[in-house]
């Protein structure tokens, strides 16, 4: 899973994490947890069982953190506090990576005996598993049975994956990457404003074949509308990504993608899935000719010249806006190199859109393949709203605003009724 933002936007920035670490073999995993983290503003607090000290050394996580590490039960914070309430009252939430099936089993059945299971018993906040175990031990139904138990209770999971285990076998096991932890750490502190809502959103390059080999694209790398889908994923909303070739792997392990390569075909999957929306958000690059021909074997270098004829590809959001629609909303995106809010405005108008966001991608960090942006965000009524250089991921978010705005002026406070 790929996150578009590393700092800008992230729910992360500020909070007081406690990150857990029990004695498995891929503690070593969790030093890389705690640099992200960090990287992403939080201040991390690292409790250790006794185990887990076998695996890294308390001063590795100390170094990275800034933090005193602790796995004492009777260890006293600022003076006289007894630690373990002390640091489960500044905490906000708890993620316990990796999570051994005897650190699960100890919390499902109210087993306090080290610092870090007394500490979950004293916090009242969100507590977060990312089990890693050998599959049979994982399978086990004493296991199964106490994960549920948990769950019941409001403690929330992650993984594991499947993939290579230490003990040499391959099955599910393996502690869930570490982009997906992060993830569904920012999930959980989102709000959920956007929860019952349907989106379909469009994203990166579409590609339009000259032979076997050769194809026309642009420089889109997809980006923007990543983070348009995660901060929807997060904000509560249901997801169909509809991208285009990428170099960026799915934004979450469970939202529904579909990966298109030409124009023609991202235009039949959006028309495909209008009808179960609430809105559509066209951040694809959308590729506007095609090769009239496309050959069936390699054009050979031969002659002086080759000329290549073109025709126009389907204009999707055009043809949406046609639609007579039942209560979606529109929003397009126009990247220009010139007068882009006079070109906004007329696309906006001509295309029947709800909103539009355009950019100069002339300008320095803004446009492809920056995870910045700068852009003007017009409404149906003409009015700009100018944003500064920030985060497309900050942007994303921005952007989802002023759509729950619109849903809101349309009498549309809540979602659509509809099933998927």
């Amino acid at each position: 899973m790929m996150v578009v933002d590393k700092k800008g936007g992230s729910m992360l920035r500020g909070k007081e994490i406690i990150l857990g670490v029990t004695g498995g073999i891929a503690a070593y995993k969790s030093v890389e947890l705690l640099r992200e983290l960090t990287r992403r503003g939080s201040n991390v607090h690292v409790v250790m069982t006794k185990n887990a000290t076998q695996f890294v050394t308390p001063l590795t996580f100390q170094t990275l953190s800034g933090n005193p590490v602790i796995s004492d039960l009777f260890k006293l914070l600022e003076g006289s506090k007894i630690g373990h309430i002390a640091l489960a009252d500044v905490a906000q939430l708890l993620v316990i990576a990796p999570a051994t099936a005897n650190i699960i089993g100890k919390i499902a059945n109210g087993i306090a005996d080290d610092f870090l299971t007394t500490m979950v018993m004293a916090t009242r906040v969100p507590v977060l598993f990312a089990p890693s175990m050998n599959t049979k031990m994982w399978e086990s139904p004493f296991v199964q049975q106490n994960i549920e138990k948990l769950k019941s209770f409001g403690y929330q999971f992650i993984g594991p994956q499947i993939g290579d285990l230490a003990c040499g076998s391959k099955g599910r096991g393996r502690i869930a990457d570490i982009e997906d932890i992060v993830e569904k750490m920012e999930d959980i502190f989102t709000k959920k404003d956007l929860k019952g809502y349907k989106f379909i959103i469009t994203s990166g390059p579409t590609h339009e074949a000259i032979d076997p080999v050769r194809y026309i694209t642009n420089r889109s790398t997809g980006k923007m509308g990543y983070a348009l889908a995660i901060t929807a994923k997060r904000r509560g909303a249901e997801v169909i990504l509809i991208a285009g070739q990428s170099y960026l792997p799915p934004p979450t392990n469970d939202m529904k993608v579909i990966r298109v390569f030409t124009a023609k075909e991202m235009r039949d999957k959006v028309i495909e899935n209008f009808k179960w929306c609430d809105a559509v958000i066209k951040a694809a690059a959308v590729a506007d000719f095609r090769p009239s021909t496309i050959q069936n074997e390699k054009i050979k270098k031969e002659g002086g010249k080759y000329f290549l004829e073109l025709e126009k590809n389907p204009d999707i959001l055009k043809e949406l806006g046609e639609i007579k629609k039942e209560h979606q909303i529109l929003v397009g995106f126009a990247a220009e190199t010139s007068r882009h809010i006079d070109n906004a405005i007329k696309k906006l108008k001509e295309k029947k859109l709800d909103l539009i966001i355009a950019n100069d991608v002339t300008l320095e960090g803004a446009g492809f393949g920056y995870d910045t942006n700068i852009v003007d965000i017009i409404d149906a009524t003409g009015k700009v709203k100018s944003l500064p250089l920030m985060s497309k991921m900050e942007i994303a978010n921005i952007i989802l605003d002023q759509i729950l705005r619109i849903f809101k002026k349309k009498g549309r406070e809540k979602p659509w009724p509809q099933i998927w």
